[in-house]
């Protein structure tokens, strides 16, 4: 984490965004807009097929106020991808949503604006009888935050 923002959190309270998911339901999308009706619902794949609402709903976040944006990665692990055959696309899914982010807070110049690296719960349980195994989480939030941080995310956010 910068220096910038450990002196941030010691000077005021630190403003995150709101909720992605939620915002994004607001556009009405479509299975278009998703790509086709196989990845109707993948919201991270929206990053590459619809760059201009994410970006606008980052910058709704900074525009009301936000300190802290976060990427529109919840669900950017490579199982969670994989429910819509995108597990091999981890990589480029969350480095475009750095991207997208990063760019939005370039445009606010009034305040320093950070990027977390929004890293979900994930759709799966740690089971002893199917779900995911610790190994398994552990190699998918791995290569995630790998990703994200390579990408040039100010920390991680663990949800």
């Amino acid at each position: 984490m910068s220096e910038q923002l450990k002196q941030l959190f010691k000077e005021k309270i630190v403003i995150l965004d709101g909720a992605m998911g939620t915002a994004i339901q607001d556009y009405n999308l479509t299975a278009k807009d998703f790509g086709g009706e196989d990845y109707e619902g993948c919201n991270e794949y929206l990053v590459l097929t619809k760059p201009d609402i994410i970006q606008a709903i980052h910058e709704s976040y900074l525009e009301a106020g936000a300190d802290i944006i976060e990427t529109n990665t919840f669900g950017g692990t490579n199982f969670v991808l994989g429910e819509y055959g995108l597990q091999d696309q981890v990589d480029q899914i969350n480095t475009k949503a750095v991207e997208l982010a990063k760019k939005a807070c370039q445009k606010f110049t009034d305040k320093p604006r950070f990027v977390a690296g929004a890293i979900g719960p994930t759709t799966k349980a740690l089971s002893v009888t199917g779900g995911i195994s610790f190994d398994e989480l552990a190699y998918s939030f791995y290569e995630q935050a790998a990703s994200l941080t390579k990408a040039g995310a100010d920390f991680l956010l663990l949800e």
